[in-house]
């Protein structure tokens, strides 16, 4: 699969509503959620005014000039939250473009940008049934709490 990885733009930002919906882990079986359940506090958390927050970072993935998929940190109050100078990570991709490494390379980017930028670890969280564990367990991650999720940690 032919595909690049940029910087979101400013004006792109909405994008991330889409991302944030598909970052919701559903389990085989288990009817999706509306889409409307982005409008919860605990979820608009994610999104809310990005890019004007220090520490906002979003990369996203470009599949014939589409964006099919995005990483962003942001050093909030959420699932994953560790204390106040750790960045917490959100990723997802559009369903059709799971499976070919591409969320693997975004969170790399990922990775090597919060490096460059000083941080000293990041954070996530997961449910403990997403296949996407062993990814982050692969690229350092590892547990530090757990709750009905995964509390996930990288040291940088």
């Amino acid at each position: 699969m032919d595909y690049k990885i940029r910087e979101l733009k400013q004006n792109e930002i909405s994008v991330l509503n889409t991302f944030l919906y598909e970052a919701i882990f559903i389990s085989d079986g288990v009817e999706a959620p509306p889409y409307e359940i982005i409008n919860q506090p605990e979820l608009q958390v994610y999104v809310t005014d990005f890019g004007k927050k220090k520490g906002d970072i979003c990369y996203v993935s470009e599949c014939d000039n589409k964006i099919v998929g995005a990483v962003w940190v942001r050093i909030m109050d959420d699932y994953g939250h560790v204390d106040d100078e750790t960045p917490s990570f959100a990723i997802s991709l559009l369903k059709e473009y799971r499976n070919y490494g591409i969320g693997t390379e975004l969170m790399k980017t990922m990775i090597s940008e919060l490096k460059k930028q000083g941080y000293k670890q990041a954070s996530l969280s997961v449910q403990k049934r997403n296949y996407a564990f062993h990814m982050y367990f692969k690229l350092g991650f590892v547990i530090i709490d757990e709750n009905e999720e995964y509390i996930m940690l990288c040291k940088l």
